[in-house]
């Protein structure tokens, strides 16, 4: 038999569809996108999977490559590096684009190349890196794109680590926020680096492009890019209480307008959406009846905490559905899937988080089924 029930309590909720977050608000990013980082949600989104040139934005794979070393240890912050002679050309100061300055011959640390490519946003530290740790631009570029797909990176294809322009480099907006979330989740103990505000080498002093920094105090990240062919653009994270957002957009006018549309539409998502529990791992929804169990009953428990992110204005209008065949037949095993919760919203797809056994229950013998049976055929009990 097929038992439904409406739970009442807590707050179900799941994000809005790309068609009715567009119409929330209008962004002037040819490409962009929001982010919840803790559940994924997507608050707002603009041709997210379209392949773009990504600029200095896609140094953020650069990063995430030495930042990777560095966690299984074939790289130290200590280690030392050469600047060749076509690094200092591609990418020093001779080169016209952001540049550390460094010299032909230097020898500096991986920490500072860190810091001059994530502050500074250094071309020619980005060739530094790639020449010393994999022999050449070309190979260390194909170490980038393995592990892109690794990562799940759909829409990404790199040329260069620098992100200068090249026709075969592209990555989409979507693919920039979920490589943030990553580098954000799995190396906390560098994420600080992009919070810095300047860094100095060779007597040089450069500030962090990224304008969020200056104009939001809960902005701590992280990568600004320009060309001609992508525009101003930005990939951003922010901070507010609990809530993280990530924000990714391209082709801006100008970096005034970058910075102004970057602050709009990062406040927006923070007054406009939240993140609610809506029900906690472990929590008993209901006592199933059970056949021929050692127990006549066993609890089902939902088997995840179930977070969501929704437009604050809906947080009354959705429903926790619980769904489970009844009795189920022993023997149970604790874990096993009994049925499912649903998560329903008005005008959106539902959603379903598995609802398991709390406990084992075993089987009773051939004189516990005879006894059940005509019990049940005495009293319709089981």
């Amino acid at each position: 038999m097929k038992i439904k029930g409406i739970l009442t309590a807590g707050i179900c909720v799941v994000a809005l569809s790309a068609a009715t977050r567009a119409m929330a608000i209008d962004a002037k990013a040819k490409n962009m996108i929001l982010m919840d980082y803790e559940t994924g949600a997507y608050l707002y989104e603009k041709n997210i999977t379209e392949p773009i040139p990504p600029a200095s934005m896609s140094k953020l794979m650069t990063i995430y490559m030495i930042f990777d070393k560095l966690r299984n240890g074939s790289l130290s912050l200590e280690d030392t590096f050469r600047v060749s002679e076509n690094a200092w050309r591609k990418g020093g100061a001779a080169s016209g684009g952001s540049t550390m300055f460094l010299a032909i011959g230097d020898e500096v640390t991986v920490d500072q190349l860190l810091k001059g490519i994530i502050i500074q946003s250094g071309n020619d530290a980005c060739i530094v890196a790639a020449e010393n740790i994999a022999g050449d631009e070309e190979s260390f570029v194909a170490e980038m794109n393995t592990k892109a797909q690794e990562l799940g990176l759909k829409n990404s294809h790199f040329a260069n680590v620098t992100g200068l322009p090249h026709p075969d480099h592209k990555m989409s907006v979507e693919d920039l926020a979920h490589l943030a979330r990553l580098i954000i989740k799995e190396f906390p103990q560098f994420y600080h680096l992009f919070s810095q505000k300047e860094f100095v080498y060779n007597n040089i002093r450069q500030g962090n492009r990224n304008p969020l920094l200056y104009s939001m105090p809960y902005a701590d990240g992280m990568k600004t890019g320009h060309t001609e062919e992508a525009g101003f653009c930005l990939t951003a994270s922010a901070k507010k209480g609990e809530r993280r957002i990530i924000e990714v957009m391209t082709g801006l006018k100008s970096s005034k307008e970058r910075s102004e549309e970057a602050e709009k539409m990062m406040n927006w998502a923070f007054r406009e959406y939240d993140n609610y529990q809506l029900i906690e791992k472990g929590r008993k929804v209901a006592d199933v009846p059970v056949w021929y169990g050692t127990y006549k009953t066993v609890p089902m428990v939902v088997s995840e905490d179930v977070v969501r992110t929704f437009k604050k204005s809906l947080r009354n209008q959705v429903k926790l559905i619980i769904s489970y065949d009844s009795p189920v037949k022993a023997p149970v095993q604790m874990g096993q899937k009994l049925g499912v919760l649903k998560i329903e919203i008005p005008d959106e797809a539902i959603t379903e988080v598995p609802l398991i056994a709390g406990q084992t229950i075993n089987k009773v013998g051939l004189w516990g089924k005879i006894v059940a049976n005509i019990k049940y055929l005495l009293t319709g009990e089981m």
